[in-house]
């Protein structure tokens, strides 16, 4: 073959130099920002968030049996607001901790669902149905709902009366269209005083 134009690196290379240090791998956190929509911490060490604890590693601590350390990571470490802060000011002050409240993601997937349409109702142990709310103090919540007629139901298989509410009577719209224009601030083109000089 033809020669190299220039020096060549030939033969095997038995070993590279990986750069992971550990000085710019190292991170901790204990309280940091946390996202506008999810309240969960944000991920990274570039944005001081949290350590990720995803699928695999819930699984792994149900399997060991680890429930209070998996819920103090899923409620109180994540996205529970109430709980951390309650948490964290019980902690200062050297006091037994309480339950979790709600996490936030719940609520999201809450809200999704009542944008969707859906009519989301919560079953308590004792046969109840309630709906989550909160508070002026941030406080959850369980407002009872009281069915206050029965259900039957109509033709289409929808209750009956469950779409009275949307329809309503027609609303008489004004004849005169010159008065509707002159009202907006426009001009009308059967304008009455136009049609009296000709």
């Amino acid at each position: 073959g033809e020669p190299m134009r220039r020096p060549v690196t030939v033969g095997t290379m038995y070993m590279m130099k990986l750069i992971h240090l550990v000085d710019d791998k190292i991170h901790a956190r204990s309280i940091g920002p946390y996202s506008l929509i999810t309240q969960q911490p944000l991920g990274g060490k570039a944005q001081f968030g949290g350590q990720r604890f995803g699928e695999m590693e819930v699984w792994a601590l149900e399997g060991y049996g680890a429930a209070h350390v998996l819920q103090e990571i899923l409620t109180v470490k994540s996205d529970d607001i109430r709980g951390r802060l309650k948490t964290y000011e019980r902690i200062v002050k050297g006091l037994n901790l309480t339950e979790h409240g709600v996490p936030e993601s719940f609520r999201v997937l809450v809200k999704e669902l009542q944008g969707l349409g859906l009519d989301v109702e919560i079953a308590y142990e004792d046969g109840s149905m309630g709906e989550l709310l909160m508070d002026e103090d941030e406080e959850p919540a369980l407002l009872p709902r009281v069915r206050t007629h029965e259900k039957r139901e109509g033709p289409a298989g929808r209750p009956e009366g469950a779409l009275d509410d949307l329809f309503h009577d027609e609303v008489p719209v004004e004849e005169d269209r010159g008065q509707l224009i002159s009202v907006l601030g426009g001009e009308s083109d059967d304008d009455p005083e136009e049609g009296a000089e000709e």
